[in-house]
């Protein structure tokens, strides 16, 4: 018999409301990113696009970000 088990991720769904509430936060930070003359990279929008489908807590989404090339702090 040939039975398919359906692969568990390790990090639980989230629901439509904070889906929605993930994505208005991040829209936001887009907005702010642009109103100060900025452009969000390629890379920084896929860490956005993990956190907005619950791939990442907020913590890691945070993180990820600090971490990654496009960041220059002042």
């Amino acid at each position: 018999m040939n039975v398919q088990t359906p692969i568990k991720s390790s990090v639980p769904a989230i629901s439509d409301e904070e889906r929605a509430s993930r994505l208005r936060a991040v829209n936001f930070a887009r907005g702010s990113v642009r109103y100060e003359g900025g452009i969000q990279t390629e890379e920084v929008e896929v860490i956005a696009a993990r956190y907005v489908d619950g791939g990442l807590t907020l913590d890691e989404y945070i993180a990820a970000v600090k971490a990654s090339d496009t960041v220059r702090l002042a």
